[in-house]
């Protein structure tokens, strides 16, 4: 039986980043980013490598034809070998967005921004990259630029590779991104939202949705530091706890995004993504306020059916299809 192309190029990134494991004495996940770097360069660049060991990866590496491989392939075979590394060492940041996910948020991006053949995009919380190439593949008659902020040096590295093979203009920011950012304003915001209390609590201070006391809320703050750097019109899409406008600071939140932005649209995703209902998630979809453009008659709001029901998801995009005629 043969394999798919998916399946062939993950083999070799896993087999490749097996041995460099090995042989750097590294993670697993360090290793993948390592061998990614290597099918980009087209080339063996570990100096401490053996002779005999730089022949096998080459071999391995020749057989995989990189350059001649659709996007999605790479994506989701790099994908993949990210998702064995985090299995076999689990860190609560270290997480990625299902692809499911990410293809419906791609449709989400598509209906929104019809006219825009050059944009550029920020993913504050980038992390290994995948919900942003997800949407940059489905994007295929854009020209974009983008930018990813991530604190974690072995997400970012995996992001930078990533990106490299599916040959996407992509800007990097190895740091907190709560902290000043030093980019123009983009057209278009995407992000799977940090959940959880900011530690510095000084940071905050700059923040007009810090806590009134005790820690603010991370997604939060990431919200506003988003809108900041959002040009006027600019939409962003964000992926949020369902519990977003009920908690402790939801007034504040809410309060501080009636002055800034226009709600467009609340997406409920269903249960069965996620381990129990409290983890749950919504697609929060919003567009930065300016001057001639004006708020939806009504807020796109509903809740999604399971992405394995066909009929009913053809359904809930006819119904978002809808919505968007009448108030776009």
């Amino acid at each position: 039986m043969m394999n798919s192309p998916v399946e062939t190029i993950f083999y070799i990134i896993d087999e490749t980043a097996t041995i460099l494991q090995e042989e750097l004495s590294c993670t697993y996940l360090e290793a993948v980013a390592e061998t990614g770097e290597n099918l980009f360069q087209d080339d063996i660049l570990q100096d401490e490598v053996s002779e005999v060991t730089k022949k096998r990866l080459q071999k391995s590496y020749e057989e995989a034809n990189i350059g001649e491989q659709p996007n999605e392939t790479i994506r989701k075979a790099f994908q993949f070998a990210i998702l064995k590394g985090m299995k076999e060492n689990v860190q609560p940041n270290h997480q990625m967005t299902p692809d499911s996910l990410g293809l419906f948020i791609s449709f989400l991006v598509n209906k929104f921004i019809t006219t825009e053949k050059q944009l550029t995009v920020l993913d504050p919380a980038i992390g290994t990259g995948n919900l942003l190439t997800t949407v940059l593949n489905q994007m295929a008659n854009s020209n974009v630029h983008s930018i990813g902020v991530e604190i974690d040096e072995v997400l970012i590295k995996l992001a930078y590779v990533g990106a490299n093979l599916q040959k996407h203009q992509l800007e990097l920011f190895n740091q907190d991104s709560l902290e000043p950012l030093f980019i123009d304003p983009v057209d278009l915001v995407l992000s799977d939202l940090p959940i959880g209390y900011y530690p510095n609590d000084v940071r905050a201070q700059d923040y007009e949705l810090q806590a009134k006391e005790g820690h603010s809320f991370a997604h939060h703050l990431f919200i506003e530091q988003s809108i900041k750097h959002t040009k006027g019109g600019g939409y962003l899409f964000f992926i949020v706890p369902n519990g977003l406008f009920e908690s402790t600071q939801s007034q504040q939140l809410h309060e501080y995004l009636h002055k800034e932005v226009h709600i467009q649209g609340m997406l409920q995703l269903p249960t069965s993504l996620f381990k129990n209902e409290k983890a749950g998630k919504s697609i929060l979809i919003l567009q930065k306020k300016k001057e001639g453009i004006k708020p939806p008659k009504e807020i796109l709001l509903a809740t999604l059916p399971s992405l394995m029901k066909q009929s009913a998801v053809e359904d809930i995009l006819a119904k978002i299809d809808g919505w968007i005629k009448q108030n776009k």
